[in-house]
């Protein structure tokens, strides 16, 4: 691998890991009020959290431009307070990796709770286990395959995300430019093509291994289940 191609892939690691695990907290607390809630307005907030499945990405990347612009709410705010600003720069690109992978890792782990038996909970309860005792040592361990699931398939989405990012943060080699970036702009250049193939090559081969990781977890939770 050449040093361009290696800064490419250190680029688009570090973007989908701080997207994923910057995702997590965020990704189950929404799971769990989605699979245990019982509010009004929970058909809209599910609604919403799976909204950047359907709409084309290049209005999600919009809405993250006006949000995060200088004169926007986000934007301005975090100029005012912290005198930062995430347009153009691989902080813009992870969140906008992290507004894609939400809905897949929502999703992921709302079926892993979903599939805790909570009388196993109610048994803990009657035992004299307090809520965050039977959270920690009956309701996790059970759904914490899922869990790490849905972290990898957020990686993996976060790994080939490009319309938002692209709308969002633009492409800005050494800075924004991850791996689907990169050869869209391979495609631009004559001659690109055989930059294209090993980009796609090792696109496809990190995908591929977080996709059989979170496979293979999503597998092992369905046999703990099973036998419980």
């Amino acid at each position: 691998m050449t040093d361009e191609l290696q800064a490419i892939v250190r680029l688009s690691l570090l973007i989908g890991g701080v997207a994923t695990i910057g995702t997590l907290p965020i990704a189950f607390a929404l799971a769990w009020l989605l699979a245990r809630g019982r509010f009004p307005g929970k058909i809209l907030l599910d609604g919403i959290v799976h909204l950047p499945l359907v709409v084309p990405p290049v209005v999600t990347g919009w809405l993250l431009l006006l949000a995060f612009a200088p004169t926007g709410p986000l934007g301005n705010l975090l100029e005012r307070w912290f005198g930062v600003s995430i347009l153009f720069r691989w902080t813009g690109a992870a969140v906008a990796a992290a507004i894609m992978a939400l809905p897949l890792m929502v999703r992921a782990i709302r079926l892993s709770i979903e599939g805790v038996d909570q009388r196993l909970e109610q048994a803990a309860r009657t035992l004299g286990a307090g809520p965050w005792r039977t959270f920690a040592t009956i309701t996790l361990p059970l759904a914490l395959p899922g869990i790490l699931a849905a972290a990898m398939l957020g990686f993996a989405r976060s790994l080939g995300e490009f319309g938002a990012t692209i709308t969002f943060v633009s492409n800005v080699p050494g800075e924004t430019q991850t791996l689907p970036l990169a050869i869209y702009a391979a495609l631009q250049r004559p001659g690109g093509e055989a930059m294209v193939w090993k980009l796609a090559a090792i696109s496809i081969m990190l995908s591929l291994v977080a996709l059989i990781v979170s496979e293979l977890l999503g597998r092992r939770q369905g046999r703990r289940l099973h036998v419980l």
